[in-house]
């Protein structure tokens, strides 16, 4: 299994559409091809995310957190240990550096591409990807 971090905005787009790359990574997790990581950061955002009003009307609240325990219980969880911080702009995605540092994850699989990799740090061979870039580099 590919260890990666899912970004929230992936999990949103995955089930605010029938199909899609999102939805596809978040398929090759349940499958077993991706491993999700999670930590206590990225597990509180997608807690509530799960009570914003973006999702539409393509998945129910139950549907929702059905998937999200699937999810979670295909992934591993990560204690961070050490803060990378400063590192980026917006200090609210700095946790998904940090978990995909003590995760030894080979991405993090983001709609937001540029604003993780405009970071003061140089990750070595950790990719930001689309979920698009995921299906093509790791399939």
């Amino acid at each position: 299994m590919i260890p990666i971090v899912i970004d929230t905005n992936v999990f949103v787009a995955a089930l605010r559409s029938a199909g899609g790359a999102s939805r596809a990574v978040i398929r090759g997790a349940l499958v077993g091809r991706y491993e999700p990581l999670f930590g206590n950061a990225l597990w509180l955002e997608y807690q509530d995310l799960l009570a914003r009003p973006v999702w539409g009307d393509q998945t129910t609240a139950a549907e929702r957190l059905q998937v999200l325990a699937a999810l979670a219980s295909r992934a591993r969880w990560v204690r961070i240990y050490y803060a990378w911080r400063p590192n980026l702009a917006d200090e609210g995605d700095n946790h998904l550096i940090e978990l995909a540092i003590a995760g030894g994850a080979q991405a993090i699989v983001t709609h937001n591409v540029r604003d993780l990799r405009g970071g003061d740090l140089r990750l070595g061979r950790l990719g930001i990807l689309t979920p698009a870039q995921l299906l093509r580099d790791y399939p």
